[in-house]
């Protein structure tokens, strides 16, 4: 895997952890329709970040050819 695959899923993990916090953030505040909006957006990513890091083991896991 090549340093680029792995700054990728990085960043679909980072990305998931501030939609997260940011829901958090207006859960806190009471704007549940917002802090619902987040959270989706937020599942949303997690679950981007999961899939690419799957297909990331995946291709890790397939024999090279030579």
């Amino acid at each position: 895997m090549t340093q680029t695959t792995h700054d990728r899923a990085a960043e679909l993990h980072n990305l998931a952890a501030h939609a997260h916090a940011a829901a958090a953030e207006s859960h806190s505040k009471a704007d549940h329709l917002t802090a619902h909006e987040l959270s989706q957006q937020a599942l949303e990513h997690s679950q981007n970040a999961h899939k690419h890091s799957e297909q990331l083991v995946e291709e890790a896991e397939k024999p090279t050819k030579e």
